[in-house]
């Protein structure tokens, strides 16, 4: 064939190859309008920025608590979800977020006649410093979690439970002892995060109103990050190492070194968490960040779905709401009561539950909540 004949060819066939690609894009296009699953974010995000001007204090509370814990088991999912990492000390790291923006921000004062220590600076800078010494603290632990894995990684995790515990109701000059510290509110670009009203629509701001959009935008951006963190490169390098150590290591994986960063990038979510839960808080007490509160994190991630950004969230809005419920509906609720009156006490009947749903999600959904599929969306 010659070459004007090829030409004559090429030419023949463009158009209907461009023709042909036209309608595949316009029904792919179809195809994506016509699954709920955009609406369905759409119509979740209005809602979320609407609820402060609806809800009372009480549901916006249990609200930014979910938050935080999202943020919080965001980070522990990309350390044990995606790179197999068993880590039972996440509650440490919550610890280092919430007491270092305490120390950094807040003012050297006596209370219970007990002198506590503040430095005083910007509270903003406060929050950034206390997430990069939570991650500073990964740092220090990291070679250790660069070298151990498994139980054996749980176990070394835990003995930080036992330090954090150790060191929150004995350092009174720092923590405030059993009985903690006051938080100072935030205050970002001369907007302050307090109790001190702000008139929006006719409804008033106080601090869970005001906090609720912080923490929506901090969970946004978490979520964002950590879903670029394991879309790329080094998401399959850490997919690697979970699915097979050994292997990884052959095809080029430096393993030590990925394991070791991305226990760092999990304390910093830790961190975080702990800055907001403290916020929510107005007081941090050394009692809530122990072992039962890094159970808790464990349980969200695998109700929720190993792995997935989005199951870090929706396991962690089960586990830190049903309690909240349990405790708003106690009164009409059969078995359930206010401690002390003869029931089950609304904390330890949510403990029984989110068990009973680890169990159920790991024999019937293994791969958790996240992993069900919505009625328009086609199995893969």
């Amino acid at each position: 064939m010659s070459e004007a004949t090829k030409d004559a060819a090429k030419d023949a066939t463009a158009p209907a190859t461009t023709a042909g690609q036209a309608p595949a894009a316009a029904a792919s296009i179809t195809d994506r309008l016509r699954r709920p699953a955009p609406y369905l974010w759409l119509a979740g995000s209005v809602l979320l920025l609407l609820l402060p001007f609806y809800l009372d204090r009480f549901w916006l509370q249990a609200g930014l608590f979910a938050m935080a814990a999202a943020i919080g088991a965001i980070g522990l999912n990309l350390l044990t979800g995606s790179t197999g990492q068993l880590s039972m000390g996440h509650a440490f790291f919550l610890a280092v977020g919430a007491y270092s923006y305490c120390v950094l921000a807040g003012e050297s004062s006596t209370e219970n006649g007990h002198a506590i220590t503040g430095l005083g600076l910007p509270t903003w800078l406060a929050a950034v410093l206390a997430v990069l010494l939570a991650g500073a603290a990964g740092g220090l632990f990291s070679p250790i979690a660069g070298r151990l894995s498994g139980a054996y990684l749980g176990i070394a995790t835990l003995a930080l439970i036992f330090i954090g515990q150790h060191v929150l109701f004995n350092a009174g000059s720092l923590t405030g002892g059993f009985n903690g510290r006051p938080v100072p509110p935030l205050s970002l670009f001369g907007f302050t995060f307090d109790d001190a009203e702000v008139v929006v629509a006719a409804v008033p701001f106080q601090s869970s109103e005001k906090l609720w959009y912080l923490g929506l935008a901090a969970l946004l951006a978490g979520g964002l990050f950590a879903r670029g963190v394991l879309r790329g490169r080094p998401g399959r390098a850490l997919n690697a190492i979970r699915d097979h150590r050994i292997a990884a290591g052959v095809m080029g994986v430096p393993v030590a070194r990925y394991r070791a960063g991305v226990f760092v990038l999990s304390s910093m979510y830790a961190g975080l968490a702990g800055v907001l839960l403290a916020l929510v808080f107005q007081r941090t007490v050394p009692e809530y960040f122990g072992m039962i509160l890094s159970l808790e994190y464990l349980a969200m991630i695998v109700i929720g779905g190993l792995g997935s950004v989005a199951g870090a969230v929706i396991g962690a809005a089960f586990v830190s709401l049903l309690p909240q419920v349990l405790t708003h509906y106690s009164d009409s609720l059969p078995l359930v009561s206010a401690p002390g009156t003869g029931g089950i006490a609304p904390g330890e009947a949510s403990r029984y539950l989110y068990g009973a749903a680890v169990v159920a999600v790991v024999l019937f959904l293994p791969g958790g909540i996240a992993r069900l599929k919505t009625p328009g969306e086609k199995k893969k």
